[in-house]
């Protein structure tokens, strides 16, 4: 089945914000009073009233892009100096000689072919929940599928590992920065707060994923005419040498152990000790300059890597600040308070767990227009933080709903870069994957909204 390219996230914004400033027009200006709670400004229920029309024009578009930079500015220096940290840690080649090492594990024992393949589906999810591997996967499906094959499976298979493991990963995220970690931000919640009952998600959607590939590859093992590929000629996909993955040395090894060591640290700060923003991107730097210095990488490349990494959060902090600035489109033209009094009246009326899975529904269905996990945070954070304090549904939740639709839903939707670049590199049909993964998906949803209910049936958050 032939995909029309879609289009890109910066558009599809762009194109939102005319769209809001055609609503401005439209819909009545509301405020609703303002007090602070806990150290966070909240709404205050019924208060709501109509205030005078501010419509805004071409000039409120062309502004508003700088205006929502000014507004992100905090979260998009924390985008820039994480993805430089990461850029460094990623130079040193430890994460990728540590996973290639665990991948030829399933070789060198094809005895424990079913374990093997669950683990490094679990080791996919725990890169995407901590440190938020997305584009890697891209590389790392170039020896999954030769793994995959040598163990007598299909591609697609090896495609699924990395895709369905990351995927997982985000929506289970523990302390993925560009996702939760932006998101809890701008809800005005302490950063990376609630892992406990994160970890418990983690676990639950990580698990489904690795029982999902073991079925398939035992399947295989039944009758290799189980394949969903047995009748296409997917032979000449491209694979990656051995020998250009590096060495798992000691010095690397030592890298392995300061990165769990700070994720550890990193945990104890944000429950014990309180941290934000500022205390976790100057843990990321220490973790860099502590990696570039055990594997005695120089400082002038040290530098470079890390202005590199920037770099490549760009586009990442276009889409945040564009993001921001649509909202800003629709705050000065007074709307937002009055959609969100028209959303409240029709959630309020309904049981908090309805409203909670409609948040998640939202998000699954946004992320089909913006699969940019940190540019959906920086959209509807500022509109979901507000609205589960009208309906009475924690900060939190609205935060999982988040994490959760977006997560999920970038391993089917045709607008996820990732996941077609994978299907493409593997040369299998989109259909062929959609046949595949669907089922999955809904099991994985339905399992997604469950876990929205604990939060607000047993435990405070």
């Amino acid at each position: 089945m032939q995909i029309k390219k879609f289009p890109d996230t910066i558009t599809i914004i762009l194109v939102i914000s005319l769209f809001f400033i055609v609503l401005t027009w439209i819909i009545p200006s509301g405020e609703f009073d303002k007090t602070i709670v806990d150290g966070r400004e909240v709404i205050v229920a019924n208060s709501y009233r109509e205030v005078e029309a501010a419509p805004q024009g071409i000039g409120a578009f062309l502004t508003a892009p700088i205006k929502g930079f000014t507004s992100a500015a905090f979260v998009i220096a924390f985008v820039f100096l994480v993805g430089g940290a990461f850029s460094v840690l990623n130079a040193t080649d430890a994460i990728n000689a540590g996973l290639f090492r665990i991948i030829t594990f399933g070789k060198d024992y094809p005895q424990y072919k079913i374990a093997v393949l669950a683990g490094i589906t679990a080791l996919f999810s725990l890169a995407g929940a901590t440190f938020g591997m997305s584009e890697e996967v891209l590389v790392f499906i170039l020896i999954t599928i030769p793994l995959a094959k040598a163990m007598g499976y299909d591609a697609l298979l090896g495609t699924a590992i990395p895709v369905l493991g990351t995927g997982v990963g985000f929506a289970g995220a523990i302390t993925n920065p560009f996702t939760i970690g932006i998101a809890q931000s701008i809800a005005e919640i302490p950063m990376f707060s609630g892992v406990e009952y994160r970890l418990l998600v983690w676990v639950m959607l990580t698990s489904i994923a690795c029982f999902a590939i073991s079925r398939y590859a035992m399947k295989m093992d039944k009758d290799p005419s189980n394949s969903l590929l047995f009748h296409l000629n997917t032979e000449d996909e491209a694979t990656l040498d051995p020998v250009d993955f590096p060495e798992l040395s000691t010095k690397r090894k030592l890298v392995l152990v300061s990165f769990f060591l700070s994720l550890v640290i990193l945990i104890v700060g944000v429950v014990y000790l309180g941290w934000y923003i500022n205390e976790i991107a100057g843990l990321f730097i220490a973790l860099a300059i502590v990696s570039a210095i055990i594997t005695k990488i120089p400082v002038h490349k040290a530098t470079s890597v890390f202005i590199a990494g920037a770099k490549e959060m760009m586009t990442a902090a276009l889409v945040i600040g564009l993001a921001k600035g649509l909202l800003v489109i629709a705050q000065d033209g007074k709307i937002i308070d009055t959609i969100l009094n028209e959303v409240a009246l029709v959630a309020g009326n309904m049981p908090k767990f309805v409203s909670a899975e409609l948040m998640l529904i939202f998000q699954c269905g946004l992320n089909f227009f913006i699969p940019s996990g940190s540019g959906q945070a920086a959209l509807t954070m500022p509109i979901m933080a507000p609205l589960s304090d009208l309906i009475g549904v924690s900060r939190q939740v609205a935060v999982l709903a988040f994490q959760m639709g977006d997560g999920l839903t970038n391993i089917i939707v045709p607008t996820s870069g990732v996941t077609m670049g994978a299907l493409s590199i593997a040369k299998i049909p989109y259909s062929i994957w959609l046949k595949w993964i669907a089922p999955i998906f809904i099991v994985l949803v339905v399992v997604a909204m469950l876990l929205m209910l604990p939060p607000l049936l047993i435990f405070t958050w």
